[in-house]
C-alpha cells in the first residue's frame, strides 16, 4: 500500500481544499462583553432546490495510526464542517480531483480544538476521530437532491504519523 504521512492543519495547506476552523484569530466582543464571537470562521455552501443547513453531532469511533485510507467521499451540493466538541484531535485526510476520482490524498492532523469547513465538492475520508471516541458538531447541506458520492481507492493508502 502506498503511504501518506500527515502534515500539521494550517490555513495555507488547506486552503485547496476548505477552511480551518480554529480560533486564532482575534474575537469580538458581544453581549456588553461577555461573550467573545470568533466570528465568520468558514464559508458555508449549500447548490441545489430546496437546499438548507443541518446542525447536526456525529460521533466518531477513534482509530489508531496506521489508518487504512481506502474509501473518499464528496458532497457536490454543499460544504461540510467539523468541529470537535471536545479538545481532541482529529485526522482530515483529502483529495483533489482527478478526472471526476480521488487524486493522491494529503492527510493532516488537527491540533487539540481545531475544526474544518470542507469546500463543496472537495473529496474527503469518512470522519477520523483518533485518541477516544469523539463527538463532533456538523454543518452540511439538507433538501432535495443525492449530495453523496462515494468512490473506493483500487490500491487503499497507509496514512502515517510523522515523527
Amino acid at each position: 500500500m502506498p503511504t501518506i504521512r500527515t502534515e500539521p492543519l494550517t490555513a495555507a495547506a488547506f486552503a485547496p481544499f476548505g477552511q480551518v476552523i480554529d480560533t486564532s484569530r482575534p474575537p469580538l466582543g458581544i453581549n456588553a462583553g461577555t461573550t467573545q464571537r470568533f466570528h465568520d470562521l468558514a464559508r458555508i455552501e449549500l447548490a441545489g432546490a430546496g437546499a438548507r443547513p443541518l446542525i447536526s453531532i456525529f460521533r466518531g469511533q477513534h482509530k489508531s495510526f496506521p489508518v487504512a485510507l481506502t474509501v473518499m467521499e464528496r458532497h457536490p451540493l454543499g460544504s461540510q464542517a467539523f468541529q470537535p466538541l471536545s479538545n481532541r484531535v482529529f485526522l482530515v485526510s483529502v483529495a483533489p480531483d482527478d478526472n471526476g476520482l480521488p487524486g493522491v490524498p494529503r492527510a493532516f492532523l488537527t491540533a487539540p480544538g481545531q475544526g474544518v469547513n470542507i469546500a463543496m465538492n472537495t473529496w474527503h475520508s469518512p470522519l477520523t476521530a483518533l485518541e477516544d471516541v469523539s463527538d463532533f458538531l456538523v454543518v452540511d447541506r439538507g433538501g432535495e437532491g443525492d449530495n453523496l458520492v462515494l468512490v473506493n481507492y483500487p490500491t487503499p493508502y497507509t496514512v502515517v504519523l510523522s515523527v
